[in-house]
This record gives C-alpha cells, sequence and structure tokens, in this order.
C-alpha cells in the first residue's frame, strides 16, 4: 500500500472522529494536516513518474 494513501485512510478517519467527539476539536486540525501533506505527496509522486 502507497504511503500517501495510507496518510489519507489515517486522515480521513482523524476527521471522522474529531467531529464525532466534540472534546478533541484538534483531531480535525490533525485529520486536516495529514490530508494535505498525503495529497502533496500523492501529487509529487505522480509528478515524478511522469
Amino acid at each position: 500500500m502507497p504511503s500517501w494513501l495510507l496518510l489519507i485512510i489515517v486522515g480521513v478517519v482523524l476527521l471522522v472522529l474529531g467531529v464525532a467527539v466534540t472534546a478533541a476539536h484538534w483531531l480535525i486540525w490533525i485529520g486536516i494536516a495529514v490530508l494535505v501533506v498525503s495529497l502533496i505527496l500523492g501529487l509529487v509522486g505522480r509528478g515524478r513518474r511522469v
């Protein structure tokens, strides 16, 4: 499994947990950060292959 795909899955899980648990509001920001990083890594990885 590619690392960027794993980061996307982790980011989505953190977003869901952050929305579900209002006390853990910081999980939403961590989830967003992980998603952004994983998207950037995915785009950079595709750019190197072409």
